[in-house]
């Protein structure tokens, strides 16, 4: 989304409409996973609900005849997709009903793919491979195609049989966190396998007393998603190993209304950038406080370009970094463009060389090359900085 249109209704006295908001700002928000972006129609549809203007069940229906009227807005962009998947996933959030099971988990993905996947609600019978951005094109290991049932029942005895009783609140947000991760790696569907995910979680959560209607999902599906993926890889021979702690930070946000920042480039098993969370004895590193100046890093790109857009430039390059992937709608949210202007401005930056088109992520999804040279020497400067920090601790304790 450009810019979330329904943060306010969050904040509305009524709640019929801050209930219907949250339902469809994360049903919208989720697309994100999959690089999707509904369409405008959807989100005035949407909005309609919202008011009491027409009920659920109409909004689906306007949707349906909206792309049966309109067979050529059928693009590669998906957008029909996003906007039947988005409408649905607000219908299941709606719903008070839930079964704790393997069936439900299914039946999930088959009410939000029918008739958009032949796949729908069906379990793979192939293997899969994914090249993941966080993982530096590394993929996970999902469930293997002939065991993925007797798998994904074996999970949900576990969780069935395990107690919450006498957890502290850390210990419950951990262990959710290790079931949800766990369920995701079956990966037990061809596609649609996170938002099928986050849909379960969502209402898992409800049925264990957590409220979960703060707009988390809706503005972090993609870290979400890439958390997932950080809990289900490892490499010993790179000293990677599997942690659920950013999970857990997403979850904390989510359950206890924290207000952790949460930033994909944290999550890249580069770990240039982890330094900033570093905390040796009262010394603390936080290598984002240090400005990068893009006058100097991008000198001979820049060259005519006005005042406002280097300004602009500045403010993009200190939200994204040479990391994250961003598309037209966190630019136009972060600048306050309308989409016009943010496409011309992208499509500058990227005829100068500023930034760069990336594929595997959906359409119109870009970044910052990583041969920043000036910015990345200032991270490295930052992390051994850091290195000796932990050297100096270890020393001091022997």
């Amino acid at each position: 989304m450009d810019k979330d249109p329904f943060k306010e209704y969050l904040k509305e006295s009524e709640p019929d409409k801050a209930g219907k908001s949250y339902a469809w700002s994360t049903a919208i928000g989720l697309q994100a996973v999959d690089g999707l972006k509904p369409s405008k129609y959807l989100i005035d549809t949407a909005i309609q609900n919202i008011e009491g203007n027409i009920t659920l069940k109409e909004a689906k229906e306007l949707i349906d005849s909206y792309y049966e009227e309109r067979p050529e807005l059928s693009d590669g962009e998906r957008t029909e997709e996003a906007d039947k998947v988005s409408a649905r996933i607000a219908e299941i959030l709606s719903e008070h009903a839930f079964s704790f099971s393997p069936n439900e988990y299914i039946s999930i993905h088959r009410k939000l793919f029918q008739g958009i996947y032949k796949h729908a609600g069906k379990i793979r019978d192939y293997n899969i491979t994914k090249k993941e951005w966080v993982l530096d094109g590394a993929t996970v290991l999902y469930g293997s195609a002939s065991e993925l049932r007797d798998t994904l029942e074996y999970d949900f005895s576990q969780e069935r049989n395990f107690s919450y009783k006498g957890l502290s609140m850390d210990e419950i947000i951990h262990h959710i966190a290790l079931f949800i991760s766990r369920l995701w790696q079956i990966h037990i569907f061809g596609e649609g396998n996170t938002r099928t995910t986050a849909v379960f979680l969502i209402k898992y959560l409800r049925m264990l007393g957590f409220s979960a209607t703060n707009d988390i999902f809706a503005d972090n599906a993609w870290y979400f998603r890439n958390a997932l993926v950080r809990a289900n890889y490892m490499n010993l021979q790179k000293g990677i190993h599997e942690t659920t702690e950013f999970l857990e930070v997403f979850l904390r946000n989510l359950l206890l209304n924290e207000k952790n920042e949460l930033h994909n480039r944290d999550m890249h098993i580069s770990g240039l950038l982890k330094a900033q969370k570093g905390d040796i004895d009262e010394g603390k590193v936080d290598i984002q406080k240090e400005k990068v100046d893009i006058e100097t890093v991008f000198s001979e790109q820049i060259k005519g370009f006005s005042n406002k857009t280097v300004a602009h430039i500045q403010k993009m390059f200190e939200a994204f970094g040479s990391e994250d992937i961003f598309g037209r709608g966190a630019v136009c949210e972060l600048l306050g463009l309308q989409n016009s202007s943010a496409s011309k401005l992208i499509g500058k930056l990227v005829q100068a060389g500023i930034i760069e088109p990336v594929s595997g992520h959906g359409k119109g999804k870009y970044r910052f090359p990583s041969c920043c040279v000036k910015a990345n020497r200032f991270h490295k400067k930052s992390q051994s900085f850091y290195k000796k920090k932990i050297e100096r601790h270890e020393r001091d304790k022997v």
